[in-house]
């Protein structure tokens, strides 16, 4: 039995927060399947670079794209001139940053910070996508596709990070309500809902917390990032063309 063709071979896609962690795995995990991939990222640039060295060392497409997705210029500037460069059929919303805090001491900058980078910039980079991905659309079935990463954090209690649950949250119904007015235009919206990861937050966890944090999953352990990613390119396949405005779940059972 032969193995079955890549599902991205002659596509293009945009990941932000690319540099590292979750935006590395999902990154690479496109570039496997035959898709010309953007990296996006904002300061990271050697980890951006260690993560253009993971796909054009196998053989991959891809590109380097510095830029802030805070800064809605920079964010049309960037992922304009991709696209122009080779198309864009889906965009991978990942951005995000965090700055913990209790409510009480949560100082404005950290709550601006965390809701401008993940909230705003999905606004952002989906509003300097949307006409390519409209282009695409006119093409005939399928069109393109926005997969936005949202948090477990959004939908179950996470006490210090009142900022970065808002902004997550927020990016959930972004997505149930732009996938409706976009669905009759040819674009597809749906995201997922990562649990903890074994990178990332999962990495910074004092391993008391981290262990009682384990102790709540079923599963008994951290998901990979290559799970998540995993969800991701298939919501980006032709696989889910039926599924719009859906926020997967991918979280080990913790908030089952």
């Amino acid at each position: 039995m032969s193995a079955p063709r890549p599902r991205f071979v002659g596509k293009s896609v945009v990941i932000t927060g690319a540099s590292r962690g979750l935006g590395r795995a999902i990154a690479v995990a496109f570039a496997r399947e035959g898709a010309r991939v953007g990296i996006g990222f904002r300061s990271r640039e050697t980890d951006a670079e260690l993560t253009l060295d993971c796909i054009t060392g196998t053989g991959g497409r891809a590109e380097l794209l510095k830029f802030d997705v805070r800064d809605d210029a920079a964010a049309h500037s960037a992922i304009g001139g991709f696209a122009k460069r080779g198309g864009l059929d889906v965009l991978v919303n990942n951005a995000a940053t965090l700055r913990d805090q209790w409510f009480a001491l949560l100082s404005p900058s950290d709550w601006n910070d965390v809701v401008a980078t993940a909230l705003t910039g999905t606004y952002n980079c989906t509003r300097a996508a949307l006409p390519h991905l409209l282009r695409r659309s006119e093409d005939g079935p399928p069109g393109g596709c926005i997969v936005n990463v949202s948090s477990v954090a959004a939908i179950h209690a996470s006490p210090g990070q009142t900022n970065y649950a808002a902004a997550k949250g927020g990016i959930v119904a972004l997505t149930r309500t732009l996938a409706v007015e976009l669905a009759p235009r040819g674009v597809r919206v749906n995201g997922v809902i990562p649990g903890v990861l074994s990178t990332g937050m999962g990495e910074r966890l004092d391993r008391r917390v981290a262990e009682q944090r384990r102790a709540e999953i079923p599963l008994g352990r951290f998901g990979r990032a290559e799970e998540v990613a995993e969800a991701v390119l298939f919501l980006a396949s032709e696989e889910s063309a039926y599924i719009v405005g859906q926020s997967i779940v991918v979280d080990g059972g913790l908030t089952a």
